[in-house]
């Protein structure tokens, strides 16, 4: 008989239906939470299967796929479990095993549309990572070094902004010293942003020699940066003097906008840490990751940047990114932005008292600043370690570390972080990573603070935004925010056959 068939006790059920409301409401802990009191009442399959998909909206991937192991394990015929296992799996990159499981979806329910969709998305990854190691294997020259930008012309139809007031420049030479860092002109980089808040791009030609610009900046910038409090403040006094730190935006561009409407342009004087995440679920990753590079390269003191998990290919597959750039570029930019992200700064010091990284802390013990300036970038994060430990990890409550909810790097825990601190001279560790209710989570006896600034989180969190300023005092102080409308294109719009891991 199958487990299915089992009686369910009304009371379990009553907490099964409750917790696919609040599924349906976008409330996933909530969700989550009355699932496993429906487990706790009389364990089956539905309750760890429904549970995986909470866990999967909470991007709990590795969670899920335990829910999905043991609804699978009780009912090897349940159908739901095995497509909940290979959406997790899918989302962690390990797209062998979720071929496996969309396969078997496949067998089971022959015309399902979206199952075929979605194994169709996983045997094109595989294929793909089949070639992409047949190619790395040779010895190619990467794009930013072989690509001449002026093969793209710029005809009489484009309306966008150009770097030189005079319009269009004679000579490559010309137009790429206009891109070296610290010559970029403000008024081409509002003018660019104003276009962005219009849906107007600026041109291909512009954009590759600003990646590549960037690409050779970001070399020359150490893996931990060691940023300080400007000396004064916007209006020119000490008081006023302040760094301001936001966490993930996710290509909310108009809310990115926002944050400059509230707190006032990046400048020398008003300079911003962005904390990683500015691409994927967002339809606006590339207008805000450009804005960020267009400000970068036109002072290179009023931005900086550090690497999130999602700054990286495998998340851009999936999450939309890639499949943005692609519809309103082509490859090869997508190709240049990769490499760029591959050169981002993983982590930075402030005033030599705050830590500021876009996971956490790592599973190895003892762990130096020296240790993170020494991590060799230019390339994608290993699947362990230090390099993929401060992009994904997670604090936890209590004490000690545990692998991560999320199925990649680490949990730690408040003595974790004190022992972090203490070592390397520190005071305050500041990360991202999780979207928090009210913008920022302040946990750990005060020493960590997630900070989120994507508000109303893949439009259906409900979640509020936030930005710290740190002055010369160091203490934290915190703006909250609410989300900004934008135009109708919901999150995801460019993601590439897996319809945001939804489905069954």
């Amino acid at each position: 008989m199958s487990a299915l068939s089992s009686e369910i006790p009304a009371s379990a059920s009553a907490l099964k239906d409750q917790g696919n409301a609040a599924l349906a409401a976008s409330h996933f802990a909530e969700a989550a939470d009355l699932y496993t009191q429906a487990i706790e009442i009389h364990e089956h399959p539905v309750f760890f299967s429904n549970r995986a998909m909470a866990y999967i909206r909470m991007e709990q991937y590795g969670l899920a796929i335990v829910d999905a192991d043991s609804s699978i394990k009780m009912d090897p015929e349940y159908v739901k479990a095995y497509y909940r296992r290979g959406s997790a799996q899918f989302a962690l990159g390990k797209n062998k095993q979720a071929k496996k499981d969309f396969k078997k979806v496949c067998q089971m329910k022959p015309k399902d549309k979206d199952a075929r969709k979605k194994l169709a998305a996983c045997t094109q990854a595989v294929k793909e990572a089949l070639f992409a190691m047949a190619i790395e294997s040779e010895e190619t020259a990467p794009l930013s070094q072989t690509l001449d930008p002026m093969q793209w012309s710029i005809n009489n139809t484009y309306e966008g902004p150009h770097p030189h007031p005079s319009g269009l420049l004679d000579s490559s030479e010309q137009e790429e010293s206009m891109f070296t860092p610290g010559m970029l002109p403000l008024d081409f980089v509002m003018a660019a942003v104003q276009g962005f808040k219009e849906q107007k791009l600026i041109h291909k030609r512009y954009v590759a020699r600003l990646l590549i610009s960037c690409k050779k900046m970001f070399e020359s910038i150490c893996t931990l940066q060691d940023l300080h409090v400007p000396p004064l403040g916007p209006d020119g006094t000490p008081e006023t003097a302040r760094i301001t730190v936001c966490g993930d935006t996710h290509g909310q561009f108009y809310d990115v906008l926002n944050i400059f409407e509230l707190n006032g342009y990046p400048s020398a004087d008003n300079p911003y840490l962005f904390n990683g995440d500015f691409v994927d679920r967002g339809s606006w990753g590339l207008e805000v990751v450009l804005t960020y590079f267009l400000f970068k390269l036109a002072d290179p003191t009023s931005i900086h940047l550090t690497r999130g998990n999602h700054e990286t290919k495998n998340m851009n597959k999936i999450y939309g990114f890639e499949g943005e750039v692609k519809h309103k570029y082509d490859v090869n930019i997508f190709s240049l932005f990769l490499e760029v992200f591959s050169y981002l700064p993983l982590a930075a010091t402030i005033n030599n008292k705050v830590f500021v990284v876009h996971g956490g802390l790592s599973s190895e013990e003892n762990v130096t600043l020296d240790d993170i300036r020494n991590i060799k970038r230019g390339c994608e994060p290993p699947e362990g370690g230090l390099f993929s430990d401060l992009l994904w990890s997670d604090p936890q409550p209590f004490p000690g570390k545990a692998p991560s909810k999320r199925g990649v790097g680490y949990s730690f825990g408040p003595d974790i972080t004190a022992a972090f601190l203490n070592n390397n001279g520190l005071e305050l560790l500041v990360r991202s990573h999780e979207v928090k209710d009210e913008g920022y989570l302040v946990e750990h006896a005060s020493k960590c603070i997630t900070i989120f600034s994507a508000p109303n989180y893949c439009d259906s969190m409900g979640n509020k935004g936030a930005f710290i300023h740190f002055g010369h005092d160091m203490e934290p102080k915190f703006t909250q925010y609410e989300h900004s409308p934008h135009p109708d294109i919901r999150p995801m719009a460019y993601a590439q056959g897996m319809g945001g891991l939804m489905g069954l």
